[in-house]
């Protein structure tokens, strides 16, 4: 038994046994997936496989975002090129790579070049830890549809979204213009401060399976998928994987009336397809994690599961859920872009600070009362109120929950109370239109303040500061 399983033990009172997968699971201090029959060359197969179906999936649903888009708009798309348009992704490709590639002068030459391949890449990198599908027969190996796994393999997903930052400011930064310095610098601030509240959204998830590795926390979604019990923390972490990958309505980077294009303005031919490239394979990466969270992985649906004792949930069936799951979050992108305008920068910076972090680190703590409390219905201290025996843990949730719900509600009657207030004064008749540094004009029913009493009133302010310094 690890020294976490008699920490853990030491502090609930709850038996190892129980500790991290619930009461009828024994404790497994982090397994993953067995690559036992798996040789190296088949690693290899697998590898390339998974980068294939990420550039054929990146090729269809460009397209199919074009479409689906031209729909909602009442035109219809790309249609020439191939059946249905289908190779008009490819044409554009292709005429992308024959594009003359321009270095500006003022550029870090090797910067700029090194930059765009680290976004690229660290988008395939994170999908190496995604389980496809059960164990399958290849080449005459038994094998899980899974390139790798390790006991913390959700936090290399959090650790390679970090490192592919410097993709992005390296690319802002080196290009040698101001555009794509401020660019980069709003891009990565926007991909750090959600990847905080990504990182707390899936806590719970790590709570209730009781694991970090993504293949178990899949198998502890056999009777229950975490999107019901965990409903906040898969809104929250829709909400972050939109903002982690600069797809409107926050693609605050690409901000055309503000920055042009961001923090690949100086950039063309296959520089700037690897950070397109690198968008659409990370938006597929995020999806797929949240069908591995949330949605069960690669399992059935419940009432497709249930049929003739689980034969859809075997073998290459598996893959196919996990496809579907995977276009359905691809729709979900693609209708919040022909649905929604952009948000504006300060307001998206304090959703994502003011509100999700603190309302995520709440659910959290929630959620731990949760799973202690159901665990402390089995085995726990108890506390006798009346004539019955209550669970401790129980006792203490409900209490911290009450708390928690009356601090909320006094927190919104008060700032209820401050913006009345605000609404209720009147706005004064006269005003410095100089104050604080920027012309402001006058509101309807105001007036401008003459010009030599307000240098009267600041010479006066000025003599009186030099005073109180000497004095």
């Amino acid at each position: 038994m690890s020294t976490l399983t008699y920490a853990a033990q030491a502090l609930t009172g709850i038996p190892h046994d129980v500790v991290g997968l619930g009461a009828s699971a024994p404790f497994v201090d982090n397994p993953t997936a067995n690559f036992s029959d798996t040789p190296w060359w088949l690693h290899l197969v697998k590898a390339l496989l998974v980068f294939v179906f990420l550039l054929i999936n990146t090729l269809l649903v460009i397209w199919f975002e074009r479409r689906v888009i031209g729909r909602m708009q009442q035109r219809p798309g790309p249609n020439r090129t191939g059946p249905f348009g289908l190779l008009q992704t490819l044409a554009d490709g292709v005429k992308l790579a024959l594009k003359e590639d321009l270095t500006p002068k003022n550029a870090d030459k090797v910067v700029f070049a090194l930059a765009p391949a680290i976004a690229g890449a660290m988008a395939f990198v994170s999908f190496a830890i995604i389980p496809m599908g059960p164990t399958v027969s290849m080449f005459g190996h038994r094998t899980p549809l899974q390139l790798t796994d390790i006991p913390v393999a959700v936090l290399l997903v959090l650790a390679v979204a970090g490192v592919g930052v410097y993709g992005i400011v390296l690319a802002g930064w080196s290009s040698g213009s101001t555009y794509p310095l401020l660019g980069g610098l709003r891009s990565t601030a926007q991909v750090i401060s959600y990847e905080i509240a990504m990182g707390l959204s899936l806590v719970a998830v790590f709570l209730y399976s009781g694991s970090m590795s993504t293949s178990q926390i899949v198998g502890a979604q056999r009777d229950l998928w975490y999107v019901l019990p965990l409903i906040p923390s898969f809104l929250v972490y829709v909400v972050t994987m939109v903002g982690e990958t600069n797809r409107l309505p926050f693609d605050l980077a690409e901000g055309e009336g503000e920055l042009t294009g961001g923090f690949h303005t100086e950039y063309s031919s296959l520089k700037f397809a690897m950070f397109f490239l690198g968008e659409y394979v990370n938006m597929f990466t995020v999806s797929a994690l949240a069908t591995t969270m949330f949605l069960g992985g690669w399992q059935a649906p419940p009432g497709i599961a249930a049929i003739n004792h689980g034969m859809f949930n075997h073998g290459w069936w598996g893959l196919l859920w996990f496809v579907v799951k995977l276009w359905l979050f691809m729709f979900f992108f693609v209708w919040l872009r022909g649905s929604l305008p952009r948000v504006r920068y300060d307001q998206f910076m304090r959703f994502g600070w003011k509100f999700l972090i603190p309302a995520t680190l709440t659910w959290v703590v929630i959620a731990s009362f949760m799973k202690a409390s159901q665990l402390g219905f089995i085995h726990g201290p108890s506390v006798k109120l009346g004539n019955r025996q209550y669970p401790l843990l129980s006792v203490i949730f409900i209490v911290v929950l009450a708390g928690a719900v009356l601090l909320g509600t006094w927190l919104r009657d008060n700032r209820k109370i401050e913006q009345e207030a605000i609404r209720n004064t009147p706005p004064p008749e006269e005003i410095d239109p100089f104050a604080g540094g920027y012309p402001v004009p006058p509101l309807p029913g105001q007036r401008l303040r003459e010009p030599s009493l307000v240098l009267a009133e600041r010479a006066a302010g000025n003599a009186t500061d030099k005073e109180a310094t000497r004095g």
